[in-house]
């Protein structure tokens, strides 16, 4: 006669990803240049530091309810960031903006249409 009983599953979380270096490899989004936050996308006002020539994101702290958005004079010159923050994407938006990208198992020999100017995917996830 089979033994009928409880059965007892358990579930561990084995990692996260935490880093935004991390999130770009494994989302195929290049995060390098005035595009490269994964969340705004092209709906930013990226700027190049004058002496530093690194790129600043200041505006993609709009999420972030956080005071330092209304200081005028320790980030933007007399600029406050008031506009709201994009709606994250669902699913099926992300898939209709990665359509015309090759897969990750075909490795590109150039840079998708579109890139920089429009978005900075560089493949799609097979996923």
């Amino acid at each position: 006669m089979p033994w009928i009983g409880l059965f007892m599953i358990g579930a561990v979380l084995m990692w996260t990803v935490n880093d935004l270096p991390a999130y770009g490899i494994t989302s195929w989004w290049s995060i390098a240049g005035v595009m490269g936050c994964p969340i705004c996308m092209d709906d930013t006002r990226a700027f190049h530091l004058q002496h530093g020539r690194k790129v600043c994101y200041f505006d993609c702290h709009r999420q972030l309810h956080h005071p330092y958005r209304r200081n005028k004079k320790a980030f933007m010159k007399n600029h406050v960031e008031n506009k709201v923050a994009r709606p994250r994407l669902k699913r099926d938006q992300i898939l209709d903006r990665v359509a015309n990208i090759n897969p990750a198992v075909e490795m590109p020999l150039s840079l998708p249409n579109g890139y920089v100017s429009d978005h900075k995917w560089m493949k799609k996830s097979i996923f």
